[in-house]
């Protein structure tokens, strides 16, 4: 028949109560109150991010308005411009003056190149070329009916150049640009004879064609950067440009040409006021126009990357920001401008800020809040460890005889009782040994107490070698033990006591310096299996007497029977 197990607690109940270890709530306590924590920590420097991104994208609106109220200011002038040559096309002015000029330009048309004034203090002269270049050009015609009064509208806007040139509204270069072969520009041609070398210089100007019907159906305003020749080799410059029509016919273009430094210039009155991070202003194909750097320093260049990841987001939203290494990009589309203006912003110079501030204090707030969590952790590990380990003493000592080990008598009585339940339920015997050592008196009269401490200490470690993992051994009084064999028969009993009964007495013990003794051992054994009963005390009543018969009979003998004991 199998042995059935002492515990009535079900594995996963035992599981339950390791993972409940005191020592173990104390680390999941811990660890939960850390990782809260740091969420906490996390969700406020997310909402902190959050706030810092606002902040620059409300920066760099505020500077992308004034930019735009700069860039607006121009497209009005040429807007005002292009009313003012419209309005000359359909009622020109009948001053004499302005006939003359007409008549200069039928007698001059057909010179290799020619220039009219009309007074040099009030307006910008105009220059043209020959019919035979007009005729000679696809994109240029002088086939309109109005061509006169073209010429004379384009005196009339020279006018209004040179007004606005002499009270300074204008810095950047203004100029009309004609299909019928002349022009007008604020910046005057130094050499006369470089008037068909200026002019063919501005017809092929990307963005006088760009401006053409087809390609500009709208007759909206245009922006447009290249690089163009200078004396000093290429740079890059940006037109704003506004086609001129009238009933349908296309009679030119009215531009303003800026240089880098001017648009520089207008960055840097939106800018005004604005000492962190650099603005930069892009145009449509990723070519940068202008930066706030200083003088003389060349700003970083944005990674192909960077300039990928922006170009993407252009096409999907007007505003936005990304993350680059050490770097927070802002940027925000130009309304008045083909192109887009980016403010960067980096790490180091953030953390000079406010929000930079902050965000070190919540760092150090985490920092000292996790160091002081750690350091309460280990201290209350310690001392819950501490108190388990005395609870666990405290425990064995109450249930454990502290001389031998072994259980108590209380212990035992307790262990045997659920014992003898759990044999009778499962139809199993139940044995029990009573032990008494002989003449154990003797030897603490005649060797001390010490002495007989040390035979009963090492009595309980040869009974305790010869049971099983589940039986149960106790001392019950001062040299009398008892074991408890829960699934074994009476035969089986008596097998163990005389295993037990031969290790004791066969083996001298060292009791003193260079003093041996040998010893003996009396034992009753009583079993269920007698008469089916299951009565732990009634058992161990049975095997006390027959201990005490073992010893009338002699000692050092085990009894089984009542008046029958097996000796050596």
């Amino acid at each position: 028949m199998p042995h059935v197990p002492l515990t009535d607690n079900p594995r996963w109940l035992n599981r339950l109560s390791r993972r409940t270890n005191p020592g173990r709530v104390v680390n999941i306590c811990f660890f939960v109150v850390l990782l809260f924590s740091t969420l906490l920590t996390w969700r406020e420097v997310a909402v902190l991010e959050d706030a810092y991104i606002s902040s620059q994208r409300n920066t760099l609106e505020n500077v992308a308005h004034e930019l735009n109220n700069e860039l607006q200011l121009n497209i009005d002038r040429l807007q005002y411009f292009r009313n003012g040559f419209q309005a000359g096309l359909e009622t020109p002015l009948a001053f004499e003056v302005m006939r003359n000029a007409g008549e200069e330009f039928e007698r001059d048309r057909k010179a290799h190149q020619w220039s009219i004034f009309l007074d040099k203090r009030r307006t910008f002269p105009v220059n043209g070329v020959s019919d035979e270049f007009v005729d000679n050009t696809s994109i240029l015609s002088r086939d309109n009916a109005l061509l006169r009064n073209e010429l004379t509208a384009t005196l009339e806007v020279g006018y209004l150049l040179r007004l606005s040139t002499s009270l300074r509204r204008v810095t950047q270069q203004m100029l009309y640009l004609s299909r019928a072969g002349f022009f007008l520009s604020t910046t005057p041609v130094e050499n006369s004879n470089d008037i068909v070398e200026q002019y063919y210089a501005l017809v092929t100007r990307p963005w006088f064609a760009a401006q053409s019907q087809k390609s500009n159906p709208s007759r909206g305003v245009r922006w447009l950067s290249w690089m163009a020749d200078t004396p000093n080799g290429q740079s890059r410059r940006v037109a704003l440009t506004l086609p001129v029509d009238y009933q349908d016919y296309w009679y030119g273009v009215l531009a303003i040409e800026f240089s880098l430094p001017q648009i520089k210039q207008l960055l840097l009155t939106a800018t005004a006021g604005e000492t962190e991070g650099e603005y930069r202003l892009y145009d449509s194909q990723m070519n940068l126009i202008a930066s706030t750097v200083k003088p003389g320093d060349m700003p970083e260049r944005l990674s192909e990357e960077d300039k990928a990841q922006l170009a993407q987001a252009f096409e999907h939203d007007t505003r936005g920001g990304l993350r680059s290494n050490t770097r927070y990009i802002s940027w925000e589309k130009i309304r008045n401008f083909d192109g887009v203006l980016i403010r960067i912003h980096p790490l180091n110079e953030g953390m000079r800020g406010d929000f930079g501030t902050i965000s070190i204090a919540l760092g150090l707030l985490w920092v000292l809040f996790t160091s002081m969590l750690i350091f309460s952790w280990f201290l209350i590990r310690e001392m819950v460890r501490n108190m388990s380990t005395l609870q666990e003493s405290l425990q064995w000592q109450a249930w454990h005889d502290g001389l031998t080990r072994l259980y108590n008598r209380s212990s035992l009585f307790d262990l045997a009782a659920k014992a003898a339940k759990k044999c009778e339920q499962h139809h199993q015997p139940l044995s029990v040994i009573q032990l008494d050592l002989d003449f154990f008196k003797n030897i603490n009269d005649r060797y001390g107490h010490q002495a007989g401490d040390r035979v009963l200490a090492h009595v309980a470690g040869m009974i305790g070698a010869q049971i099983r993992e589940d039986d149960i051994a106790g001392r019950v009084g001062g040299e009398e033990f008892c074991v408890v064999l829960p699934g074994l028969n009476k035969a089986g009993a008596c097998a163990v006591a005389e295993r037990i009964r031969q290790r004791i007495n066969g083996r001298e013990m060292l009791i003193g310096k260079s003093i041996t003794l040998r010893i003996s051992a009396s034992l009753g054994v009583s079993s269920s299996d007698e008469k089916g009963l299951y009565d732990f005390e009634y058992l161990q009543s049975i095997a006390d007497k027959r201990l005490y018969l073992a010893k009338q009979n002699g000692r050092n003998q085990v009894c089984c029977e009542d008046g029958e004991c097996q000796c050596d």
